[in-house]
């Protein structure tokens, strides 16, 4: 059914109050609790769970079977990959609630999270870092990082536009390099982090 200008299907339940940005789309068997926020021109695919002190951006997608629980901010242009697993508490236990210890955790703009990937709560993934498939995030992610593995590393560095820079994961000194695809130009410092040098539309 169309509400206002966004799109819920029948079958997904959206408690009120909420707030959904015009050309939101939520597909089937999803469920946004009140006092949820969600920009625009976001997608949610079958499954997906929003909960009520949750902020998401413009442009997100989220696929099939992601919960997103309270305290999880995403930025805009941020991708959900299918299963992947957020947590808002570092030490649970059934018989004690510990809702006013929920950790927040950021996503920022752009950022890509693989299927199956699981970000423990308390971190900042930086923009357009990219988290591949089923890798554990235990600590904050710089901007622009390829990380892998259980927990995760960094194993590289991405371009904005989603492809693979010819980097090292660190290196002693500065050193530059292009992207194949969209000829943006970064440079590694010797810190370790990533600098935009010039950011081109692909």
């Amino acid at each position: 059914m169309a509400k206002d200008n966004y799109y819920v299907h029948p079958s997904s339940v959206i408690d009120t109050p909420v707030e959904i940005g015009n050309g939101t789309k939520i597909w089937h068997f999803c469920h946004v609790m009140s006092g949820a926020k969600i920009g625009e021109r976001c997608s949610f695919g079958q499954n997906v769970f929003v909960g009520s002190k949750v902020v998401i951006g413009n442009n997100v997608k989220v696929q099939n079977n992601v919960s997103i629980y309270d305290n999880v901010y995403l930025e805009d242009d941020v991708f959900c990959g299918p299963s992947m697993v957020f947590t808002n508490v570092v030490n649970p236990r059934s018989h004690i609630i510990r809702k006013d210890e929920y950790k927040d955790t950021l996503v920022k703009r752009g950022a890509s999270i693989g299927a199956n990937a699981t970000v423990v709560c308390g971190v900042t993934l930086g923009e357009f870092c990219f988290i591949g498939a089923g890798a554990v995030i235990v600590k904050d992610v710089p901007p622009y990082a390829l990380m892998v593995g259980i927990p995760a590393k960094v194993v590289g560095w991405m371009c904005h536009c989603g492809i693979r820079l010819k980097l090292p994961a660190s290196y002693g000194e500065s050193m530059q390099a292009a992207c194949s695809n969209c000829g943006s130009r970064y440079e590694l410092q010797p810190d370790g982090n990533l600098n935009v040098l010039e950011e081109k539309m692909p």
